[in-house]
């Protein structure tokens, strides 16, 4: 039996109510999984030292690098699917989800081949320090192990989510987080496995809900199921799935890339420059989800309406979506001035008081151009949804030169608070790219659909 109660159509009603509706679970969700990933660096960095959480961060960019790029085509993955739920068309839809299936799993064992053949030469390529270089190894083969436990979540959570339902991963996203933070118990605390532990707890997680959120499509989601023909390779379905899900993958790799060469200088600076480092983007990402969660939503939004042939209403939802995310960015500057120090301190032990310091200082740097990352996650997933993926290709470029640049000028000049406007100096680069090609591509989709709205009317 179908639960309709949890599935959205967002091509009729207003666009501020059915943004704020679905952001909300996806925003939960995000937050859990934000929580339970700053679990296993707290746990890391308060009860093994500021050594074994360096060693997590100095893997973090390598980890963003191939992590981005599934996600990001499993994200693209659904954009057709929601175009086609927007459209009404069911047989369309059912084909794309049938061939995504092979389709996914395919691209994971390749990946997860590649990530666990060369995981230890990328690190040493990086010149990860040799006093973490093994710590850093032992976290990334578990994690990049458990690369099909990622993908499973993330392709069944899209699905999803392109025909308006966010509760429902949301839901199992809560009970994994639980579980991981219990499981990091176990395995750190208890078992004393150090970050080899923590990497099992995060995939052990991810996994059950990838296979929580299967389940349920199949027994409660009838507009996701596939038969056996819905999988027989489909010229058409491969296309749509290869032009959305491809360009978005690299534009998370290409953005990633830009991460790893700054990593790459910052990792020079010394191991308590990677902890400092490593805390603010943790504590900087928690305050980021809400910019990813309205991102998800804008996406969804208006890959629905593009596939409605509303391009008008697609444009409304985007700019009241805007409003909201700038508001927060502000907020959250204010936050990080009054309490970056306080919350570098989850992740720091009190007596490591310089690293303290010099993260408290990158959280006020980064967190001061918070609005241009607002503007980049609104208007990016709204191309997206629009079916003009390969844009976010030239986004993430301009936000590798930035991040890039920032590695190989200015921390050599300015040494940790160069590192520090590296991310600021990638979303600078992106704004100036995608608020005039957001404006292009609104006037191309009006253009486009305008000749069939003539003969309609």
């Amino acid at each position: 039996m179908s639960d309709t109660r949890n599935i959205r159509n967002m091509t009729e009603g207003s666009p501020a109510k059915h943004i704020a509706a679905f952001t909300v679970p996806v925003f939960l969700g995000m937050l859990f999984q934000q929580f339970y990933s700053m679990a296993d660096t707290a746990i890391v960095g308060r009860l093994i030292g500021a050594s074994a959480f360096g060693a997590v961060g100095s893997a973090g960019g390598v980890m963003y690098f191939f992590f981005g790029f599934c996600t990001g085509i499993m994200a693209g993955f659904a954009i057709p699917v929601s175009q086609a739920f927007g459209a009404g068309d069911a047989r369309k839809l059912k084909k794309i989800v049938g061939n995504s299936i092979w389709l996914t799993a395919v691209i994971s064992a390749i990946m997860t081949l590649l990530t666990t053949a060369f995981a230890r030469q990328l690190l040493i390529l990086m010149k990860t320090p040799e006093d973490i270089l093994d710590t850093a190894y032992a976290y990334l083969i578990v994690v990049f192990s458990g690369l099909p436990a990622t993908m499973l979540y993330n392709l069944t959570a899209a699905y999803l989510r392109a025909i308006g339902n966010s509760r429902v991963p949301t839901i199992f996203l809560l009970i994994s987080s639980f579980l991981n933070i219990a499981l990091d118990v176990l395995m750190i605390i208890v078992l004393k496995m150090g970050v080899r532990g923590a990497a099992l707890a995060t995939v052990a997680s991810q996994l059950i809900c990838g296979v929580a959120c299967l389940i349920y499509i199949a027994v409660k989601c009838e507009p996701l199921h596939v038969s056996s023909r819905d999988l027989i390779p489909n010229k058409k379905a491969v296309g749509s799935l290869f032009s959305n899900g491809f360009p978005m993958g690299l534009q998370y790799s290409v953005t990633a890339i830009g991460a790893i060469v700054l990593q790459y200088f910052i990792n020079q600076l010394g191991t308590a420059y990677i902890a400092a480092m490593t805390a603010a983007n943790k504590v900087g990402m928690f305050f980021c989800i809400l910019f990813d969660a309205l991102g998800s939503a804008t996406a969804t939004f208006c890959g629905q309406n593009t596939g409605a042939r509303k391009p008008d209403r697609v444009n409304r939802g985007v700019l009241v979506t805007l409003a909201f995310a700038c508001f927060y960015g502000v907020l959250v500057f204010l936050i990080m001035v009054l309490f970056g120090k306080n919350l570098t301190m989850i992740f720091l032990r009190k007596e490591e008081t310089e690293i303290i310091s010099l993260s408290a200082k990158c959280l006020v740097i980064m967190s001061s151009f918070y609005v241009l990352l607002a503007i980049i996650n609104v208007l990016r997933f709204a191309i997206q949804g629009m079916g003009y993926s390969s844009l976010a290709v030239v986004a993430g470029m301009l936000e590798l030169i930035g991040r890039a640049g920032a590695g190989i000028i200015l921390v050599p000049l300015f040494g940790f608070t160069g590192a520090c406007f590296g991310s600021p100096l990638a979303w600078v680069f992106a704004d100036m790219f995608l608020i005039p090609a957001y404006i292009l591509c609104v006037k191309k989709l009006k253009k486009q659909l305008q000749p069939l709205s003539t003969n309609v009317n």
